[in-house]
C-alpha cells in the first residue's frame, strides 16, 4: 500500500518539478491527483479532503508563487502535511499499567500487522520485557502459522490459537496464558479490516473491552 502511494506521489511531484512556472490551476490539479492517490490507498475521504484543503491554502500562497523553485516548495508543503498527519513526531509506547500490558495491532489487510507484531516483540525483548504473541486473525489461513513461526524464531511464547476459536475467546484465554508464562506484555495480531465494515469494526471494540 505504502509503496503504491509513494510511486503515485513521485509521479505527481516529478510533473510539478517539470513545470517552468506554477499557477493556481496546475497546483490544484496536482492536489486533485494527491487526493485521488490517498483515496485509492483507502484513506478515509474526509481525511483526504481535509488534508488536500490544508495544503491548497499554503500552496497557492506567496511562499510558493514567489519562490525560485515553486515545485520544490509545494513538495515541501506536502511532506510537512504528511508528517503532521502521521503524528508529527515519534511517541514511545505507553507500557505502564497492570501486567500484562495489552497491545492490539489493527489495520488494513496486507499492511504488515503480523510482521510488525514480531518486530515489536523483538524490540521489547531488547528492552528487557517478556512479550507473548497472540494470533487472533482467524480469517487469513496462514496468519496463525506465520506468527507462530516468528514466535519460535524469537524464542517467545505464542498463544496456540486455532481457526475454530472466536477472536474474543482467543484474547480472553491469552491473558491467562500470558500470566502462566510470566509475560508482562500481550501483542495481539488482529485480522485486516476496513473502517466501513461495521461487524469487523465491532469485533475490534469487543476485543478492546476484553483486553
Amino acid at each position: 500500500m505504502f509503496d503504491s502511494l509513494s510511486d503515485k506521489f513521485q509521479k505527481i511531484f516529478k510533473h510539478l518539478r517539470g513545470q517552468g512556472k506554477l499557477t493556481e490551476e496546475n497546483i490544484r490539479e496536482a492536489l486533485r491527483e494527491v487526493r485521488m492517490a490517498l483515496l485509492e490507498a483507502d484513506v478515509h475521504y474526509k481525511v483526504a479532503k481535509d488534508f488536500v484543503s490544508g495544503i491548497a491554502a499554503r500552496a497557492v500562497g506567496q511562499e510558493v508563487m514567489q519562490s525560485l523553485t515553486p515545485g520544490q516548495q509545494v513538495i515541501k508543503i506536502v511532506h510537512e502535511a504528511l508528517t503532521d498527519l502521521m503524528g508529527g513526531s515519534a511517541v514511545p509506547l505507553n507500557l505502564v499499567g497492570r501486567s500484562p500490558i495489552c497491545l492490539m495491532l489493527v489495520g488494513l489487510q496486507g499492511s504488515g500487522k503480523t510482521t510488525t507484531t514480531a518486530k515489536l516483540a523483538r524490540k521489547m525483548v531488547q528492552d528487557k520485557r517478556r512479550p507473548c504473541l497472540v494470533p487472533a486473525d482467524i480469517y487469513r489461513p496462514a496468519a496463525i502459522d506465520q506468527l507462530t513461526t516468528l514466535g519460535k524464531q524469537l524464542n517467545l511464547p505464542v498463544y496456540p490459537s486455532t481457526v475454530e476459536q472466536r477472536p474474543e475467546e482467543i484474547v480472553r484465554e491469552a491473558v491467562n496464558y500470558a500470566a502462566q508464562h510470566n509475560c508482562d506484555t500481550l501483542l495481539v495480531d488482529t485480522a485486516g479490516r476496513l473502517h466501513v465494515g461495521s461487524e469487523v469494526m465491532g469485533e475490534l471494540g469487543r476485543l478492546q473491552k476484553i483486553l
